[in-house]
């Protein structure tokens, strides 16, 4: 890691249009979180951690997330409501007000880079409004070491100026806050918002699209950590279904928590050099580690504190969304250099609050690429206004926001990828047994580790063989035992004990799939169209 005392270079920022700027280049951690509390932009925790309140905007706005429509983009993105088009001359335009409005301010600087395979690294300068947003980039991106800065040559700008406010009339966005990737010039500009998770996935996005088109690789939404023995495992999942939590294990390496790539080598790389977890009623004995790693050099967003610095994670009066930010080093077990090889194990996690899905379930190539695809889980109630039953989501991928290309291209090589590789994929209903979110009881952890655990050192096969059930409803192929589950556990439809009402809930819930998927029909294959369920 960079020892950033010792930096002495000084650049300009006028080739980017920022003039007479004070430049405030790669500040320390301490640095930057220093300045912050002199601002008045931040407090400090009882923990060290730096707090602070990221304004309006406490989450992604997806609707005011843009992409420049070009001679490289026209023809790939898989153009609608979540790849929104925006005119080049309107980005130009834009551009050149957002740094005018930067000029003459002081900013914060931060060389560093994406990627911690060196043959995909990708080299990132960010420019920020305020400390707390550069420190933030200094937690999520990879960190140069001093020599590497010295001839530093960025290769993307990413612009973040949250004081900013568009005029949508004369800018041609929707609102005040914005979020734009040009593909052709190698920007990303980020207006009108504080939240800082924009950065991080605005490079996430650029990635999603440059690998898959010029990389040959597959860019992920997903957790992964490596095994005594090399083999490396891979979480998919959307929020809440414990993606962070279940790739913390304390007998396996955590190469990261959120982004990653697999190369044609049969590689699996961190995007990363930190990590981004909510905080939503954290405790030290449900989540050691990242409860741990809130310490100096963290970041929280929008919790509550009381007056000793005391945060109160069960508060959510600003926001459920609260988070925090830290380096990778701040967890103990860790990958160094974060990178994987031999991918054994694929999970897909679900947060099933229909109760349907069985705890664990092996699936088949074609089923693979479905379920991909539709990257299930469900809503429960309380989560969101009006909603007092169990509510399906989809997120193609487990990450369609972020999704340029049609998700059929990164299922296609997902599939392709699991057949070099012989990988098992395994779909894990986190979510209820028993019966339906409020009949039923949410799955214990200890069981969905202990089936992780099963899968990965080979032990489910072997305790199943060809002894699997295939699912009547989705045709997923059950273990009927697994080493340290009770059987009983294993068989949704027992665990409810009302036959009739858990084929209805079920077949209600496939329907739910198949409509979902009829937007991605004429793109998919035959053998992905069969992986879905059976009626």
């Amino acid at each position: 890691m960079v020892d950033n005392d010792q930096v002495t270079k000084t650049i300009s920022l006028e080739a980017y249009g920022i003039k007479n700027a004070q430049v405030k280049y790669q500040l320390s951690s301490e640095q930057l979180h220093q300045e912050t509390l002199e601002k008045g932009q931040g407090l400090e925790a009882s923990s060290g951690a730096l707090a602070v309140n990221t304004g309006e905007f406490t989450g992604r706005s997806p609707k005011d997330r843009f992409i420049v429509k070009d001679a490289i983009t026209e023809d790939r993105v898989w153009w609608g409501n979540i790849n929104i088009p925006f005119d080049v001359d309107k980005f130009d335009a834009l551009y050149n007000r957002v740094v005018d409005y930067l000029s003459e301010k002081e900013v914060y600087v931060r060389d560093c880079y994406a990627c911690a395979d060196p043959n995909y690294q990708l080299n990132i300068r960010v420019v920020n409004e305020y400390p707390w947003s550069n420190l933030f980039a200094y937690n999520m991106f990879l960190r140069p070491e001093q020599k590497d800065l010295v001839n530093f040559n960025p290769e993307w700008l990413i612009v973040n100026a949250p004081g900013f406010m568009a005029d949508p009339e004369r800018d041609g966005t929707r609102q005040h806050n914005f979020a734009i990737l040009n593909f052709t010039k190698k920007i990303a500009i980020i207006g009108g918002t504080g939240y800082t998770g924009e950065i991080k996935k605005g490079i996430f996005s650029a990635l999603n699209f440059i690998l898959p088109v010029f990389k040959n690789t597959l860019p992920m939404h997903c957790s992964a950590n490596v095994g005594e023995d090399g083999d490396t495992a891979i979480f998919f999942g959307l929020s809440g279904t414990g993606k962070t939590t279940l790739s913390a294990d304390p007998n396996r390496k955590l190469i990261g928590d959120d982004e990653h790539g697999w190369t044609e080598e049969n590689t699996v790389f961190n995007f990363e050099g930190g990590c981004y977890a909510k905080v939503i009623n954290l405790s030290e004995e449900n989540e050691p580690d990242i409860y741990r790693a809130i310490k100096p050099g963290a970041i929280l967003e929008n919790v509550i504190m009381d007056d000793k610095g005391e945060v109160d994670f069960a508060d959510v009066s600003i926001t459920q969304n609260t988070r925090v930010s830290y380096p990778l080093d701040h967890i103990d077990n860790i990958q160094v250099p974060s990178i994987g090889r031999n991918p054994k194990n694929i999970f897909f996690l679900t947060a099933d609050a229909f109760g349907v899905l069985p705890p664990i379930s092996k699936l088949t190539p074609g089923q693979a690429a479905y379920h991909f695809i539709s990257g299930y889980t469900a809503k429960v109630a309380g989560t969101e206004a009006g909603i007092d039953e169990p509510v399906p989501s989809f997120s193609a991928c487990f990450g369609a926001p972020f999704m340029p290309l049609h998700p059929t291209v990164y299922a296609e090589m997902l599939s392709e990828k699991m057949q070099k590789s012989g990988v098992n994929v395994w779909l894990v209903n986190t979510g209820w047994t028993g019966g339906p979110y409020g009949v039923g009881s949410r799955m214990k952890l200890k069981y969905t580790r202990a089936m992780i655990t099963a899968a990965m050192d080979g032990s489910l096969e072997e305790a199943n063989k060809d002894n699997y059930h295939v699912h009547s409803v989705f045709g997923v192929h059950q273990p009927r035992t697994c080493p340290n589950v009770p059987t009983s556990v294993l068989s949704p439809r027992q665990t409810w004990n009302n036959d009739e009402g858990y084929y209805k809930t079920a077949q209600k819930l496939a329907d739910s799939f198949k409509e979902n998927f009829k937007k991605f029909e004429e793109y998919a294959s035959e053998a992905i169209l069969s992986g879905g369920p059976l009626v």
